[in-house]
């Protein structure tokens, strides 16, 4: 459960976003939506531990993190989170399967790692450069380590980007699973198809 009261966020001397309250609860996709602008990546890098907050508070599964240190906040990237956001976060000079995994060894051969990327639509590809991939695979790879982590909270900054219809459908689906598989799942977005999926959504203004 991620739960905000009347967060803040500044950068400098610029107030980002501000009062924003919101909750998110486990096993639902939320929509952070506004103009471009608005602070939407923002208020979702906050929630995610990534920026300081400067007022209000913010609680994670029940705990007060709004003033976590920095072995807090890793732990919980560590443990808890997984993010997908707009640069898809991968390593281009190392395998699909390194990228799925983040660790060496012999990973592209491993059960659990075939079956994530199965799921999005790399099948076979564990042993590739991820250099290879095109834009909405490294999206659907992105997922893949999502799911193969089994984050119990999921940040996603601007999922369908530039993707294509059908790669736009078929990350509009997976976002959905990992909801309904249990995990709390908070999205910046402006796509309307992608927000129709949501079980609930928030006005960042």
């Amino acid at each position: 459960m991620i739960e905000a009261r009347d967060l803040t966020v500044t950068l400098g001397k610029h107030t980002i976003v501000a009062g924003q309250t919101l909750t998110c609860a486990p096993g639902t996709l939320t929509a952070l939506v506004g103009p471009s602008g608005s602070g939407k990546t923002t208020l979702l890098h906050a929630l995610g531990l990534l920026l300081p907050v400067a007022s209000g508070r913010l609680s994670l599964g029940g705990a007060d993190v709004t003033r976590a240190g920095d072995g807090a906040r890793r732990r919980f990237w560590q443990s808890s989170a997984a993010f997908v956001l707009q640069d898809y976060g991968i390593i281009d000079d190392e395998s699909v399967a390194f990228n799925v995994t983040l660790r060496g060894g012999r990973a592209a051969g491993r059960a659990d790692v075939a079956a994530v990327l199965d799921h999005v639509g790399l099948a076979g590809r564990g042993g590739e450069q991820a250099a290879v991939l095109s834009g909405g695979e490294k999206q659907r790879l992105a997922v893949a380590r999502a799911l193969y982590k089994r984050a119990r909270v999921v940040f996603v900054d601007e999922p369908t980007a530039s993707l294509d219809a059908e790669n736009r459908a078929r990350i509009v689906r997976y976002f959905r699973d990992l909801a309904n598989q249990g995990a709390t799942v908070v999205a910046a977005t402006h796509d309307d198809e992608f927000v129709a999926a949501c079980d609930a959504r928030h006005e960042v203004r």
